[in-house]
């Protein structure tokens, strides 16, 4: 492993309303000042990092798409990999997904993992919990088995939320050219489900009871959704998704909610071809922020450090195509400015959390993947 850090003088862009809150008319007030951000590459050379997660010790857990989760231990990635993974299918956009510690790992160990699981023809999104000792993970037990089946590789959702109630929030996507079961309460695909730290539907959810609705549906109309993030103080659920070509959104996630794909969208298919002649319908949830053009937006944060206190109650986004992590600038629940971030760097990322000191751990998305500490100079 290689060490060093670069000092980056990150110039912020602002962004008109209108392409980022469909009910703003009128350009967003400047974004705060630029800040000076050192990035210090503490892992290089993991295969296409997806997920990570911060043990007690200031160890990082971080999972390889491939199927392998490693850990970084003393600042230096240690070379085995944990052992104890299940298979996963590591094709097109499958593989092992996201790692997520039980509120109480420190008693009890338990690590989450989301991944695809099954066959080209014939898969799923998955979640297993197993018991974490330093160097594997022991009775690995099932937690949650997206149904239907799909038979493509693209789609998987994947992102792990714990919430407050130990509930755990798992986003999926809508397998593709299976769109329309976004809308159908008798499928998992397209949605965002919330169930018990053991599996079960998670008491008081919006369909329990409800004949031909999965009672584990927490809310719907989603395309493929890979950010979710949650203001302590406000108790707001956010949550990201990937448009077709244009229309990525930022949505506030609310229980029973329809967020309407694919019957609007601000996007087209890649084709170009419309997809909906609409992008608003009565019942229908209108995004917070969307993207046209796409920048693929990959993971998401709200920020709660004093690090960096300009970005405190603000999102950062991570972004593929986009090249760049992005801050919304958030006032009450409104965005006020948009501000881009190291797209100097011309790197993909995958994912970004929050440290307990307040720095960001990114990842980039790469076959040569590395693990940034993002802090400020």
């Amino acid at each position: 492993m290689k060490n060093h850090s670069v000092s980056l003088l990150i110039a912020s862009t602002l962004v008109f309303a209108a392409s980022c809150a469909p009910a703003a008319k009128t350009q967003a007030p400047a974004a705060a000042t630029a800040q000076t951000i050192k990035v210090t590459e503490i892992a290089s050379g993991l295969g296409f990092p997806w997920g990570a997660a911060i043990l007690p010790d200031g160890s990082i857990l971080v999972t390889e798409r491939d199927g392998r989760l490693r850990v970084i231990r003393d600042g230096k990635l240690v070379e085995a990999p944990i052992t104890g993974v299940p298979a996963v299918l590591n094709d097109g956009q499958g593989g092992l997904f996201d790692v997520a510690l039980h509120p109480d790992f420190a008693t009890n160990g338990l690590v989450y993992l989301s991944f695809a699981k099954g066959t080209k023809s014939s898969n799923h999104t998955a979640v297993v919990r197993g018991k974490f000792d330093g160097k594997a993970l022991t009775n690995v037990e099932p937690v949650f088995d997206a149904v239907p089946e799909r038979e493509t590789q693209a789609h998987f959702g994947g992102r792990l939320l714990f919430m407050p109630d130990k509930t755990l929030i798992v986003t999926l996507g809508d397998g593709y050219k299976y769109r329309d079961k976004a809308q159908d309460l008798s499928s998992d695909l397209g949605k965002i489900v919330r169930i018990t730290d053991t599996g079960a539907p998670a008491p008081g959810n919006p369909f329990e009871g409800q004949s031909g609705k999965r009672p584990e549906i927490y809310s719907y109309g989603h395309r493929n959704v890979q950010g979710i993030a949650r203001d302590p103080v406000s108790g707001t659920l956010y949550a990201h998704e990937h448009g077709p070509k244009g229309g990525d959104e930022v949505n506030v996630i609310q229980p029973g909610k329809n967020y309407g794909w694919p019957v609007i969208t601000y996007g087209v298919d890649y084709s170009g071809a419309p997809i909906s002649m609409e992008n608003k319908r009565d019942g229908m949830e209108q995004p917070l922020v969307y993207w046209v053009p796409s920048i693929a937006p990959s993971s998401m944060v709200f920020y709660t450090g004093s690090l960096f206190p300009q970005w405190k109650g603000d999102l950062l986004v991570t972004a593929l195509a986009g090249q760049q992590i992005r801050r919304i600038d958030l006032e009450n629940g409104t965005v006020k400015a948009q501000e881009t971030l190291l797209t100097e760097r011309e790197e993909r990322y995958r994912a970004i959390i929050q440290a307990p000191d307040g720095s960001l751990i990114a990842l980039t998305d790469d076959p040569e993947g590395k693990v940034l500490r993002l802090s400020p100079n």
